[in-house]
């Protein structure tokens, strides 16, 4: 009798595939998924230079020759123009860099700025063609940086439609869509946030969660950022990596605020494996007693050691 139940198990996978099966509760044979070395973002080197007087990327040789001192082998930059990406990818050969994402700006909630956005972000994603690149993080641009400005409903539709499409472009191309945000989106019960998930297909807009601006726009709430790894967490495809003690970013990613090991080890148990970037920023308040190359050194120690498990 179990001869039999297995062959016709066996025949309803050859007739009808995989689908028919996970849906008739039998499990599907687990699906390969790709590694990524931890990355950091620009926005954390930017920020150390500032501090110490200097521009990150003035000199794009010399900014680059630092980080991989770190011991980083993959960059996360924040780019707007394709020209910008051209002259990047050569420098981070030169240098030992993996590229695996980017991050782009966009504005998609006005109908009549969207499809420039859009056009922008596809000229990037032919540019990134020879480094690799196969996420672009992308936080769709505020009403008005710095304002309490919420969007309006219509706004937020025409956002998510715009995002969407957005996706399916870049998926077309071989490339993932994570969407990000910052403290705004997590207003008015995290309307713009949920709608941004709830309104766009999973296959065109994963997420880019990054941990501590959830935790900071739900009002620095642990709650909050677990909720939305259970709600979401099989979109998870990157994580922005940044701590702080009572609130306030710390100069190196460490024991603090948010519980690290319990986010690796719920990303595990969901059997997702996202890119690690760190982004271990600067703000006022923030200790000053490292330099960036020291800085990132610990970061990455830290780091490889919190998600052992995922890397």
């Amino acid at each position: 009798m179990l001869s039999h139940r297995r062959h016709f198990l066996g025949s309803l996978a050859a007739l009808t595939g995989t689908t028919f099966l996970a849906e008739m509760g039998f499990a599907q044979a687990p699906v390969p998924v790709k590694s990524f070395p931890i990355s950091c973002n620009s926005y954390s080197w930017l920020t150390f230079y500032e501090r110490q007087g200097k521009t990150w990327m003035a000199d794009p040789d010399a900014s680059l020759s630092e980080l991989a001192q770190s011991g980083l082998t993959a960059y996360e930059p924040g780019v707007t123009s394709a020209e910008e990406v051209t002259k990047l990818v050569p420098l981070l050969k030169k240098h030992g860099l993996a590229m695996p994402s980017l991050y782009v700006n966009s504005t998609l909630h006005r109908a009549d700025e969207a499809q420039k956005s859009i056009d922008s972000v596809l000229a990037i994603a032919e540019a990134s063609r020879p480094a690799g690149t196969s996420i672009f993080v992308t936080n769709p641009s505020p009403v008005k940086w710095g304002s309490e400005d919420d969007k309006t409903d219509q706004e937020l539709i025409e956002q998510a439609k715009n995002l969407n499409r957005l996706g399916d472009e870049l998926r077309k191309r071989g490339i993932t869509l994570a969407y990000h945000t910052h403290a705004p989106e997590h207003r008015q019960a995290a309307r713009e946030f949920h709608h941004m998930l709830l309104a766009t297909e999973p296959k065109n807009v994963s997420l880019c969660l990054d941990a501590h601006w959830v935790y900071r726009g739900s009002g620095n709430s642990q709650v909050a950022l677990f909720d939305v790894v259970k709600l979401y967490g099989k979109r998870i495809v990157e994580v922005h990596i940044r701590q702080s003690k009572a609130g306030v970013w710390q100069e190196t990613f460490q024991e603090g605020d948010i519980e690290y090991r319990r986010l690796a080890t719920d990303l595990k148990t969901l059997g997702v494996r996202p890119n690690l970037v760190l982004e271990q920023c600067l703000e006022k308040g923030s200790p000053h007693t490292l330099e960036a190359v020291e800085a990132h050194k610990q970061d990455l120690t830290y780091a490889k050691d919190v998600f052992a498990g995922l890397i």
